[in-house]
């Protein structure tokens, strides 16, 4: 894929990810635990949907960098302890309010770093979660967390996958050691390839890799060295993230020497370096950021059109009510939007108190659903039929929608989108600008700083 330099800056401006439609920066104190607890008893009634569950387990043993994720760095285990006490109530606390024949067929646990705690501590998690939320135990079932490979102990895998984990997200960022240095992330390549054939050899379902694009030191040579040897383990899933360095909101970035990170046209070579790679040894280009091989869960919901995004990213389950545990974890059941406190003092005091932990979220209203799936299908599929959405919503598109297609031509001049036989089709040349596309049709982002988001590249 050729990207355009001139294209890409003309559209390289912050914006949202769209992991929700409205986005967190929408949700407010209004929408609190109270509103949650209506809102979760209510989606037990008609039809109800199966669920998916997202762990955040705050803690590091130290710092990288380049994060910019809810985190606490401690090697104390006695705050760990502390915070599994909380989380315990917290899941009892959920648990009452959904209908034990609603099964949870995602399980995720994210961070921070889950492999922080210890086999024990992750085993008792199960088990609580087992009292209070039917699992999904079938081979269908999909149970991840993200794993720190300098954390692993020889019986880390197998015991994961005694306890039912059946898929891996490796952090791997970049395999130059300059790089992983001023980021202070060392870790070499034999310690992930050791990683991926103790998994492979254990069973695991999924294994993929997290690397990024624009960390301090890089440039097309190296990170094209990443690359092979990424391409070279085959990984099941590969997700590359854009590095966003906003050191006024995340202290650890701070660190960073800001004069050691690439250049806005660096930057844009090492995205069109990755994608034509990846797409060269046979991965999907999913859009945006992520990549799976073809055989892949991901790759078959892209194609089936079941492929969803929500604050994981892209997924394979997107007809699930999400429920976030622990500290600033997002849920998403029926049309809202919920976060927990984001700091410990916020989120202990709650649950100390009987309450559940949510802080904030938002209710959307008809036109909030309406273009979350217009928002969805331009992510998702590339694609969004005027008429469906006409059908669904008992609107005149054309009418609905007319400063946003207006806007909208500017974009097929482009040669972004293509608009024809009542659709609107991304194009090839517009699958690394599906961020600046949605945003054409996202009502909030005049009310929005831009400077609260990444830019799109």
């Amino acid at each position: 894929m050729k990207l355009d330099a001139a294209l890409i800056r003309r559209y390289d401006r912050h914006g949202p990810r769209y992991t929700s439609y409205p986005t967190a920066v929408q949700f407010h104190s209004g929408f609190d635990a109270q509103s949650y607890r209506r809102v979760a008893l209510l989606s037990n009634c008609g039809i109800t949907r199966p669920l998916s569950i997202y762990v955040h387990v705050p803690f590091c043993a130290q710092p990288c960098f380049y994060c910019g994720c809810n985190k606490i760095v401690t090697r104390n285990p006695k705050h760990a302890e502390q915070y599994l006490q909380r989380l315990q109530r917290e899941i009892e606390l959920q648990g009452a309010l959904f209908d034990r024949r609603r099964s949870v067929r995602q399980l995720h646990f994210g961070g921070g770093t889950p492999t922080y705690l210890t086999l024990a501590q992750l085993a008792a998690l199960f088990d609580q979660l087992g009292r209070h939320f039917s699992i999904d135990r079938s081979e269908h079932r999909e149970i991840s967390i993200e794993i720190d490979p300098r954390t692993l102990a020889p019986e880390t895998l197998p015991g994961l996958a005694a306890l039912g984990f059946n898929r891996l997200s490796l952090g791997v960022q970049d395999f130059d050691p300059r790089v992983q240095q001023a980021v202070n992330r060392r870790q070499s390549a034999e310690q992930i390839e050791q990683c991926m054939a103790q998994a492979r050899a254990l069973g695991y379902r999924s294994v993929s890799f997290d690397l990024i694009y624009g960390l301090p030191l890089q440039n097309v040579a190296s990170f094209g060295e990443t690359l092979d040897t990424v391409v070279r383990m085959r990984p099941d899933r590969i997700a590359t993230y854009g590095y966003a360095h906003m050191p006024r909101l995340f202290k650890a970035q701070r660190a960073i020497r800001a004069e050691q990170l690439p250049d806005a046209e660096t930057r844009m070579q090492l995205l069109a370096l990755t994608v034509e790679r990846l797409t060269e040894a046979g991965y999907i280009y999913i859009g945006m950021d992520h990549f799976a091989l073809p055989d892949d869960d991901l790759a078959r919901a892209m194609r089936d059109g079941s492929l969803h995004r929500n604050f994981q990213g892209y997924s394979t389950h997107g007809d699930c009510d999400l429920i976030g545990l622990g500290p600033s974890a997002i849920g998403a059941v029926g049309n809202s939007y919920s976060q927990n406190h984001k700091h410990l003092t916020g989120y202990y005091e709650a649950l100390d108190q009987g309450r559940l932990p949510v802080e904030r979220g938002v209710m959307l209203n008809v036109d909030d659903v309406l273009r979350r799936e217009v928002i969805q299908r331009l992510m998702c599929s590339g694609h969004v039929s005027m008429r469906d959405i006409e059908r669904r919503y008992a609107i005149d598109f054309d009418s609905y929608f007319a400063t946003e297609l207006t806007a909208l031509q500017g974009l097929a001049a482009d040669g972004l989108i293509t608009s024809e036989c009542d659709a609107i089709h991304v194009t090839e040349r517009g699958r690394t600008l599906l961020r600046a596309i949605a945003m054409v049709f996202d009502a909030y982002l005049t009310r929005s700083a831009p400077a609260q988001y990444s830019k799109v590249i």
